[in-house]
């Protein structure tokens, strides 16, 4: 149809022409009403900024010396924070003379993530924060 045929069929209904798509040949329009339909899509952006989460980081402390049913019992609250959409960092945390032997806090560290490989990824390896702190972060996969 014309375009200005397609402009006086809008103006007789009170609408407005809007151009869909400007590369198509012959350029495709629809008869709308503009200002309903930016007001529509600004509601629905709202909706969904209201619906969207923001992450959250938990922290879960390991010592290097903590006992096996302990360090599951940590990892099983880790996993339920994982599940929720939470990040979670795992902090193994040195005191006294314990700092001479960071190879256990490493080692800790790679069961704790090897233990949750099936639902986290590691997203920040194991790395010391501070003079007596080895931290890892973890993600959802």
């Amino acid at each position: 149809m014309p375009s200005a045929e397609a402009l006086d069929l809008a103006r007789q209904a009170g609408l407005d022409l809007v151009e869909i798509s400007p590369t198509a040949t012959p350029p495709v329009v629809k008869i709308m009403d503009y200002g309903k339909y930016k007001y529509d899509q600004a509601k629905k952006e709202r909706v969904a900024r209201r619906k969207q989460q923001a992450t959250t980081l938990k922290g879960i402390r390991f010592s290097p010396a903590i006992d096996d049913h302990d360090r599951l019992t940590k990892v099983k609250l880790a996993r339920k924070f994982l599940e929720e959409g939470s990040k979670v960092k795992a902090t193994v945390l040195f005191r006294g003379r314990m700092i001479t032997h960071q190879e256990f806090g490493m080692k800790m560290l790679e069961l704790v993530a090897t233990e949750l490989g099936d639902v986290a990824k590691v997203e920040i390896p194991p790395r010391m924060e501070g003079p007596r702190m080895l931290t890892m972060i973890l993600v959802k996969k």
